[in-house]
């Protein structure tokens, strides 16, 4: 089946303090260049990202940028179908693909597998082995994807909105695919996790120590210096509500765990560590279950 590409490599890195996520090293390459390798036979490729990684890609592939920069994957989804449609380049389904999953190769075959198999649906979805489904590495009918993308360009438009939320009328089948294919690399412990390869050690470190030194100015202006904060904890559960709800629900969500934990320990309901945790546990739950409802963003 003929396809084209549209491989997402814009986001902040907020969590890897900024490093461009398309650069890091894993398997003898850049994330950029397995992104590439998984869309091998796609008659056009657009990278929706800056356009400081050109140098780093053949001259057949496009580039483009939602915009505004940084409005989140369902707004780079579109600028890609913009650049691909100003291209002259039609195919009949449209690989979609985060570019820091360096296993996304291993998942894609499965993924035709399935189209193949189930020729009516809109659309295949990979879905991890823990049963977590991951809008960023799907094959969609490119006319639906367009079609969806004009209605919601009437409304309010794709800016910080959500994937599920474009695919959400999509008659779509989710795909279980091999282990490792949508592990994605959002913190440095993930890069960790996959062996990748990177030279900013120091780099790491230094904005792990300024991390802890700002969490302990904090506590100090407000009082608090008795209370420990795990700050790995705060910032996974942060990320998965950027991931399951939009990109600026990360902080309001921190807060409102913190705020809530703050009163639970102020009537004496539990300790700290307990109300904390509690806290944030109930976030992470709360935004995951707000992605599988459908009526999240990513």
């Amino acid at each position: 089946m003929e396809f084209n590409a549209v491989i997402l490599a814009g986001g902040r890195a907020t969590r890897l303090g900024g490093v461009p996520k398309p650069s890091l090293e894993y398997d003898g390459g850049t994330l950029l260049a397995h992104a590439l390798e998984a869309a091998r036979g796609a008659a056009a490729v657009v990278v929706v990202g800056p356009d400081a990684f050109s140098d780093a890609m053949p001259d057949s592939v496009l580039i483009a940028r939602e915009e505004p920069a940084f409005a989140g994957p369902a707004a780079a989804i579109e600028a890609g179908l913009r650049a691909l449609e100003a291209s002259g380049s039609k195919a009949g389904w449209t690989l979609v693909l985060a570019c820091d999953m360096p296993k996304a190769a291993e998942g894609v075959g499965s993924l035709w597998e399935a189209l193949a198999m189930h020729p009516a649906v809109e659309g295949v979805m990979a879905v991890s082995v823990d049963g977590r489904k991951q809008p960023l590495l799907g094959i969609y009918s490119t006319a639906a994807l367009e079609r969806e993308v004009d209605v919601a360009s009437q409304g309010s438009g794709l800016t910080n909105s959500s994937v599920f939320k474009l695919l959400a009328r999509l008659n779509l089948l989710d795909v279980d695919v091999p282990a490792g294919s949508t592990d994605d690399v959002d913190t440095w412990e993930d890069a960790a996790a996959l062996g990748i390869d990177y030279k900013l050690e120091a780099d790491v470190k230094s904005q792990e120590e300024t991390l802890e030194d700002w969490c302990r100015t904090l506590l100090q202006a407000f009082e608090l210096e008795g209370v420990e904060v795990d700050i790995n904890e705060v910032l996974a559960v942060a990320g998965v509500a950027a991931h399951s709800v939009v990109r600026p629900a990360a902080p309001l969500t921190t807060f409102i765990a913190g705020y809530a934990a703050g009163m639970a320990r102020g009537i004496g309901q539990a300790s700290d560590d307990a109300s904390m945790n509690a806290a944030l546990d109930l976030a992470r739950k709360i935004a995951k279950e707000y992605s599988e409802s459908g009526t999240d963003a990513e």
